[in-house]
């Protein structure tokens, strides 16, 4: 079964990008960043999430994320399935915290349960099928998304329609260029139908 082991984001400023990762999300060394080199303007085609177990996790975040000087895309907000806000870091990359849960019944933290990263397709069908012959189970699938059964894998993996996925994000589809976005796995060096960029784990993550 494939597995995301870590996500390299090429960025304009790599110190200060390591420095929001750490200091204002907390994360362990699975987003990793390195300068770009290719020009990208506009939405680009993922995002990411971090779902936590509750509401007070998801603000915990959300204000670690502003203060330390993310833009906002959508506040915390209260829906049918949750909680849950969007921002975008100061590298240009998009973050969403969620929980599914309706009110805080531990001590509150910027603690999360998974790290995911929704791809955003222009043929789910296409992407799906591409995806399942590289050894990603279906989980759940269902007309513009469909979500990868990835227990053993540090980072998730799902598919949104890109027009669905940026409408959640809260920002226009538009955008060209860079994913500035590589994937390392297990499973070798292949370019996705939507030209995101999967590397070997051992190797340089090289687009």
């Amino acid at each position: 079964m494939s597995t995301i082991e870590s996500i390299t984001l090429d960025v304009d400023d790599p110190t200060a990008a390591d420095r929001f990762y750490t200091d204002a999300l907390g994360l362990d060394g699975r987003v990793r960043t390195r300068l770009a080199t290719e020009p990208s303007t506009g939405f680009r085609g993922y995002t990411l999430s971090l779902v936590v177990a509750q509401p007070g996790n998801v603000q915990a975040l959300f204000d670690a994320a502003v203060a330390a000087g993310a833009t906002v895309l959508k506040p915390v907000a209260k829906s049918l399935w949750g909680v849950g806000a969007s921002v975008q870091a100061p590298d240009g990359a998009i973050w969403k915290f969620a929980t599914s849960a309706k009110k805080d019944t531990v001590p509150v933290g910027r603690d999360f349960d998974r790290l995911v990263l929704l791809l955003g397709v222009d043929d789910v069908p296409a992407s799906k099928r591409f995806y399942a012959e590289h050894g990603f189970a279906v989980g759940k699938s269902f007309g513009s998304y469909v979500d990868f059964d990835t227990p053993r894998s540090p980072i998730g993996l799902g598919l949104y329609k890109r027009r669905a996925l940026a409408k959640d994000a809260g920002v226009p589809e538009e955008g060209s260029g860079s994913h500035r976005l590589v994937i390392a796995s297990g499973d070798g060096a292949y370019t996705d139908p939507d030209g995101f960029a999967w590397a070997p784990v051992t190797a340089p993550a090289d687009v």
